[in-house]
């Protein structure tokens, strides 16, 4: 890949707090333990023969995050990089934990200034391929062919947006599912209604519900993205299939105006005509539409893994109970694989070019002990998705994470959205999307979506 002179721009940072922001909302505490992936004894304190400078002076080093709330991820992920201080005397570490509404205009002023930290937590894909394509970051292959079993470890494609020509830039600390299907089974079984695996059925079962003067499906898309990453991300994909996508959003060989995205947007026009979303969907958030679907007012959800930890913190242990999850129903004639979900991997600690010698050894051990296999495992005990094989302690995280990362395991992961639209295209279809719960027609969305991509990306 060509390198370019970096453009950190607001807009651009802005996706660097994003992993720091949504998912901080764990409600169980746990502890770590050793992973499925063998390790040392304590991956913190992995590389403590690490070379210190000849004069006998501690090795400098500095790790920026935004991993600074209470909750329990943020927890898990600071218990790592306190760990390996612990276990490096020989080391001075200025770790900083940045809040996120303040940390990508940090991030942005110290990228500008060429005052890069040593260590940075950085998302995937846009976020991180600015640092690469402004020569400010180096590649941590090395480390992951030092422990090739925590590398051989991570998921099928949880490298590769945090990837560029062969190299790995960073290991994913989180991963995401944004179109998980929660239904509640005493509503179901209530009204002797068949949980959907195809869309006539879930059509059937909109019908169903209503009649019964039950919400089908809770939605809150007052932020608008809600639509586009939980639902249309995966429904579209079961209509087009994943190579579709990426070609039309490369606009390279499709259009968005090509006739099986019609059919998508017209399936979600489709649910909305018959009245699946509750009244006024438009002007609720994800938290008041988590909160209708765990208090049984609606009978489905397609919601983010996010969810878990904010029903967890907010329902009794008899809601959850009543949960259950699985993937959204198939599509007649669909080219895209059923048994799937959007999502995929999110940021992790980056290293800057810049460091050298004994302070590089030192880094890439921090590394190591924050995203390697005893980090995974803190952070999945966090009621945190992973792109990691990892067992979570069931004694630690709730019934209902531990089933929504056993599916998350068994399932292919397809594009969400946002992820690899610009930000011009990815406001058309968040707007088109809230057109469509009201009067909006899907050629216009579809149409202004074509036209917003292919104007960003000079087409």
């Amino acid at each position: 890949m060509k390198k370019k002179p970096v453009a950190l721009t607001a807009l651009t940072l802005a996706a660097t707090a994003i992993l720091g922001a949504c998912g901080n909302n764990a409600s169980n505490d746990g502890a770590a333990s050793s992973g499925s992936a063998s390790a040392p004894a304590s991956s913190a304190a992995a590389g403590a023969s690490a070379s210190a400078p000849a004069s006998g002076e501690k090795i400098k080093l500095s790790i920026w995050h935004n991993f600074s709330g209470d909750d329990l991820r943020a927890k898990a992920v600071r218990g790592q990089i306190d760990k390996f201080k612990a276990a490096h005397p020989e080391i001075e570490l200025d770790a900083q934990a940045i809040p996120p509404d303040g940390y990508r205009q940090r991030l942005k002023t110290v990228a500008a200034a060429g005052e890069m930290p040593d260590v940075f937590f950085t998302q995937s894909g846009t976020s991180i391929q600015e640092f690469y394509d402004g020569g400010l970051i180096q590649p941590i292959t090395p480390l992951l062919d030092k422990y090739p079993e925590w590398k051989n470890n991570f998921m099928e494609g949880a490298l590769d947006r945090l990837s560029f020509d062969g190299q790995v830039y960073a290991t994913p600390l989180s991963g995401s599912a944004t179109s998980l299907f929660f239904y509640n089974k005493s509503l179901f079984d209530k009204y002797q209604v068949k949980v959907p695996t195809t869309w006539d059925e879930l059509m059937t079962a909109v019908k169903t519900f209503n009649d019964n003067k039950i919400t089908p499906i809770s939605l809150g898309n007052k932020a608008a993205w809600l639509a586009q990453s939980s639902i249309i991300s995966s429904l579209a994909d079961r209509v087009t299939g994943t190579d579709w996508f990426l070609k039309a959003a490369k606009q390279d060989g499709a259009s968005f105006t090509d006739p099986e995205f019609v059919k998508a947007l017209q399936l979600f026009k489709d649910l909305s005509t018959a009245k699946a979303f509750q009244t006024g969907a438009n002007s609720l958030d994800n938290t008041q539409m988590e909160q209708y679907f765990i208090e049984g007012k609606a009978a489905m959800m397609i919601d983010g893994s996010w969810a878990l930890t904010n029903m967890a913190a907010t329902g009794t242990p008899e809601q959850l109970d009543q949960v259950e999850v699985t993937v959204l129903p198939s599509v007649p004639g669909g080219k895209g694989d059923p048994n799937s979900i959007s999502g995929g991997s999110g940021g992790g600690m980056a290293l800057s070019k810049t460091v050298t010698g004994a302070k590089l050894d030192a880094a890439l051990e921090l590394i190591y002990a924050i995203g390697g296999p005893e980090g995974m495992q803190a952070i999945v005990n966090s009621n945190s998705v992973v792109n990691y094989k990892v067992e979570p302690d069931q004694a630690v995280v709730t019934p209902l994470f531990y089933k929504a990362f056993t599916l998350f395991k068994s399932v292919k992961l397809t594009p969400v959205y946002d992820a690899y639209l610009t930000s011009a295209a990815a406001d058309a279809i968040n707007n088109g999307l809230q057109d469509l719960l009201l009067s909006g027609k899907p050629e216009t969305v579809a149409k202004k979506l074509q036209d917003a991509q292919a104007q960003a990306l000079g087409k």
